[in-house]
């Protein structure tokens, strides 16, 4: 996923000349592209399994291999690698191989992001 320039959203446009039927309106400062990009977040999160991995993740202090992470759950090995793959491709969890085995762990930067996110989307 791309990174969103949110020093460009900061400043929030003055309501537009035109009211709408109950008096002025401010139009929508997010931007068509960032706000795929939420979305696209949103729809990996709405998951309550990739939730829970999630969760795993940011209370171990060390990567996980998916069979650490299988055994945490009532799911099988190629279900979790489905959601750790989806977790990845999204950017809130990264890996390292060591040898035969990929580890995962938070990428901290996108989980920084989130914040920021909902942040935008109610402030702008």
């Amino acid at each position: 996923m791309q990174r969103t320039d949110v020093e460009q959203q900061k400043t929030k446009p003055d309501a537009v000349a035109n009211p709408g039927c109950c008096g002025a309106i401010a139009p929508p400062v997010l931007h068509e592209a960032t706000a795929q990009q939420y979305a696209d977040w949103f729809k990996v999160l709405a998951d309550p399994t990739r939730l829970r991995i999630l969760n795993l993740l940011a209370h171990n202090d060390r990567p996980l291999c998916v069979c650490d992470i299988v055994e945490q759950f009532d799911l099988g090995q190629p279900t979790i690698s489905h959601h750790l793959k989806i977790l990845r491709e999204s950017c809130f969890v990264k890996t390292e191989r060591h040898g035969a085995f990929i580890y995962y762990s938070i990428n901290p930067n996108c989980m920084n992001a989130l914040p920021k996110a909902a942040h935008l989307i109610m402030n702008a």
